[in-house]
């Protein structure tokens, strides 16, 4: 199984593109930086509970059903 870091990047990369968003138009959205967007996508970064959140917000949802799409994420 895949850890969590990586399950979230890919659940984030999912959500994001099923809203038409593209990495850096979403960065943007966000207020972060796409190469940290993209390292978060990778599975590469530690992300914090902030950026969680805002991540989430982002794709209108809470920090807790974000998390709950990583769950469903498969390796």
């Amino acid at each position: 199984m895949s850890s969590i870091r990586v399950r979230l990047g890919h659940a984030i990369r999912r959500l994001r593109s099923a809203k038409g968003f593209s990495q850096e138009g979403f960065a943007d959205h966000v207020g972060l930086h796409r190469t940290y967007i993209g390292s978060v996508e990778r599975g590469e970064k530690n992300i914090s509970l902030d950026n969680i959140e805002r991540i989430a917000k982002a794709l209108g949802l809470n920090s807790a059903d974000l998390l709950h799409e990583a769950q469903k994420e498969r390796d």
